[in-house]
């Protein structure tokens, strides 16, 4: 796919059973439900796909299934994680080569690495594809994250043409935006206001909680682009309790729960993760109906 990326781009989850093989059937159902819904596009092996706990043919035969389960009606930009820029790199390659239309590179770090070593790895990973690239950046949870400085370097490598931004720094953001907002599109998270995001120049957020309200982020996205700001502030506030209940529990515990909630038998989080609780349930299925993504009495 040639069109460039906009819009609301769910992480997907990653349905794996007990003995480990990845559940085709359920995954299949699930990006097609998204793309019915109508999702701008998918990205499998992004952090609600869990894919630190993953092996590496759990992560291809994922990005194979959303490839061909999608059947080109939306783009599939597929996470790339590794510690070492070899693995990434040849993952990138990997997932280029079973149809994916762009790359979502994420990097591991056990030891911390100088901004050489990051601008190194990065750098690797979009030359080893012809496909656009997504930068992603966060520094809650990455050791080794990009800099302001580290990205604006970044931006002069060609196909590297976007950044997902997960600081929850407003002020962040603008920065990067005005350095290189000329070259580099910005995706929002789900732990911003995402509606905020489109407000100051984003193009849309890729986020685990649009597996869960895909028809609503949808809507939001719209009214963003038509700037009715009234309606997308009500909604976009609307919305935020799904976060709120998140940002108490595991994401992708959360979005599986939830997702087994609406029908979706996407199975437990990967260990050592663990399930949740049934008050973790209970609010999170009251979350879920406030926002009138679940047609079911609270129990």
């Amino acid at each position: 796919m040639n069109q460039p990326f906009r819009g609301v781009f769910p992480y997907l989850v990653s349905p794996i059973d007990g003995a480990g093989n990845v559940m085709d059937d359920v995954l299949t159902v699930l990006v097609d439900h998204l793309i019915h819904s109508g999702v701008h596009g998918l990205t499998p092996l992004g952090s609600t796909g869990e894919f630190a706990y993953l092996n590496r043919q759990q992560r291809r035969r994922i990005v194979e299934i959303v490839i061909k389960s999608s059947q080109g009606r939306v783009p599939v930009v597929a996470g790339v994680a590794a510690t070492s820029t070899p693995d990434a790199v040849a993952q990138a390659r990997d997932y280029e080569q079973a149809g994916a239309d762009g790359i979502l590179a994420i990097m591991e770090a056990y030891f911390p690495v100088a901004q050489a070593g990051v601008l190194d790895y990065f750098t690797k990973i979009a030359e080893a594809v012809s496909c656009p690239v997504v930068l992603y950046t966060n520094p809650n949870f990455q050791r080794s994250d990009l800099t302001i400085d580290a990205i604006e370097r970044l931006a002069d490598v060609p196909n590297i043409s976007y950044l997902k931004d997960a600081s929850t720094n407003t002020g962040r953001l603008l920065s990067i935006m005005n350095r290189v907002g000329e070259r580099i599109s910005i995706f929002s998270a789900s732990s911003h206001i995402p509606l905020c995001v489109m407000m100051i120049g984003g193009v849309g957020w890729m986020a685990g909680p649009a597996c869960l309200i895909p028809t609503e982020s949808v809507e939001l996205y719209n009214l963003a682009l038509a700037r009715k700001w009234d309606d997308a502030v009500r909604l976009q506030r609307r919305l935020w309790r799904i976060n709120q209940v998140f940002a108490r529990y595991s994401l992708a515990a959360c979005i599986k729960a939830g997702l087994e909630m609406q029908g979706f038998k996407v199975g437990d989080p990967l260990p050592p993760q663990v399930s949740l609780d049934q008050e973790a349930r209970r609010e999170i299925r009251k979350a879920l109906l406030s926002v009138g993504a679940l047609n079911e009495p609270i129990v």
